[in-house]
């Protein structure tokens, strides 16, 4: 689902959202963008960007590169610090068909959210609410199955997002296999 934003673009119907603005970068305007990615690849490839502040609109970027963990970017039309701290805390999302192509067995965590995770045996483990990265590699958080009638609750699952233990990712069929047992 689409809708105009106040400037009447269209606002594309697929924004993800991949970091926020912390604040500003120097004099002249450029922004700091913490990424939710280490990688930042759609921040620093895609030139248009959907901001939240003041409302959802549209801004083009003239320039991104990585600085420490942070994307520092000169957006068109924001010009000086004070415009640029205005933006702060403002979230940046992107149109996920703007995306670079990942290569084979790479893939967005925007992507896996929401994939149901099943061992091997078949036994349901949950399903991909959010990933964290720990220095060494992603980490899958899984929200366990709830059985029906149960007052139980059952903890979050963290696995590790590694070849050792996700053994298939398919995104069409919305599952991930991995080699994990219920009493892990």
């Amino acid at each position: 689902m689409s809708g105009p934003a106040a400037s009447g673009v269209q606002i594309p119907n697929d924004l993800t959202q991949v970091g926020y603005v912390s604040g500003a970068f120097g004099v002249t305007g450029s922004i700091r963008v913490t990424p939710f990615s280490p990688e930042a690849d759609a921040l620093l490839n895609v030139k248009t960007w959907w901001l939240d502040k003041p409302g959802l609109r549209s801004v083009s970027v003239r320039t991104a590169k990585m600085h420490g963990g942070d994307v520092v970017a000169q957006l068109v039309g924001t010009i000086g610090r004070d415009a640029a701290e205005a933006l702060k805390g403002a979230a940046v999302s992107v149109s996920r068909a703007e995306f670079p192509e990942l290569p084979a067995d790479e893939y967005y965590w925007s992507d896996l959210i929401g994939l149901d995770v099943v061992n091997l045996q078949g036994e349901a483990l949950g399903t991909v609410t959010d990933l964290m990265h720990n220095g060494a590699q992603s980490i899958l958080r899984i929200a366990p199955v709830v059985e029906a009638g149960s007052d139980t609750k059952a903890p979050e699952r963290l696995i590790p997002f590694v070849d050792q233990f996700v053994k298939t990712v398919e995104l069409k069929s919305r599952k991930i296999t991995v080699d994990w047992g219920l009493d892990y």
